[in-house]
């Protein structure tokens, strides 16, 4: 039986049809343009010692993996790998590069790090116990809610961490991936999805955190915009 989410698998076809003039057939493919939507699949790193740590970390390159968190990785890789990624990128972070690597060598790709994609910083409060992380990330909550001029204490406000996260999608997009795989993080994922796709559900925040290699699909282009379709194996109304 399948691991993989039917809702995913849909997402992806979906793509494919569209890309090919809508048949599988043999006719000659064609490179993908700038208005052509594609399917991400952003997916959570794996368990780290920064998570076994209960220490706020978002330093870069930041902790590596524990052993669980490198099972857990290969096991993301041989589930998820037969969607046949044609793309895999991943943070400036160590965690997420770890993450890719088992995905990368399934799908016979080199695993591409972008800026952009790392976690949001914790500002004043890196370094302190994981408890004090509500405090620390108050702000995007504000950020979810419009108000992107917040800030987090020591750190970044919505539109700098919008914009840089942007930058780094637009450059997924322009590439021709047409379904890629990014490898990003706890808090980053789930912001900026919310941030930017048009069916955004709030509550998904805090009733459905993603865990360590849980991941968040959306389609669509950087100029017409996104759609969320996919929550962690939860197929999203659109």
């Amino acid at each position: 039986m399948s691991l993989v989410p039917p809702s995913f698998t849909n997402a992806v076809v979906a793509v494919a049809l569209f890309a090919s003039g809508g048949s599988f057939g043999t006719g000659s493919s064609e490179a993908v343009n700038a208005r052509e939507p594609i399917a991400i699949t952003f997916m959570r790193h794996a368990e780290s010692a920064g998570n076994v740590s209960g220490v706020i970390d978002t330093s870069v390159p930041g902790p590596e993996l524990t052993e669980k968190g490198r099972n857990q990785a290969q096991v993301a890789a041989d589930t998820f790998s037969k969607l046949d990624y044609d793309g895999v990128y991943a943070s400036t972070m160590i965690r997420t590069q770890q993450t890719a690597d088992p995905m990368a060598k399934a799908v016979d790709a080199t695993v591409e790090v972008l800026p952009g994609l790392q976690e949001i910083e914790a500002g004043e409060f890196d370094g302190k116990p994981e408890e004090e992380g509500r405090v620390a990330y108050a702000a995007t909550s504000d950020w979810l809610k419009g108000n992107r001029d917040a800030r987090i204490p020591g750190g970044i406000d919505g539109n700098e961490f919008d914009q840089r996260f942007d930058s780094a999608v637009e450059k997924i997009y322009a590439s021709g991936d047409t379904h890629p795989i990014v490898f990003s993080h706890g808090a980053s994922i789930p912001t900026w999805v919310l941030m930017n796709v048009r069916n955004p559900d709030l509550t998904l925040v805090t009733t459905d955190r993603l865990p360590n290699t849980g991941y968040i699909v959306i389609t669509g282009t950087p100029e017409t915009g996104w759609t969320l379709t996919d929550w962690n194996g939860k197929n999203i109304s659109q």
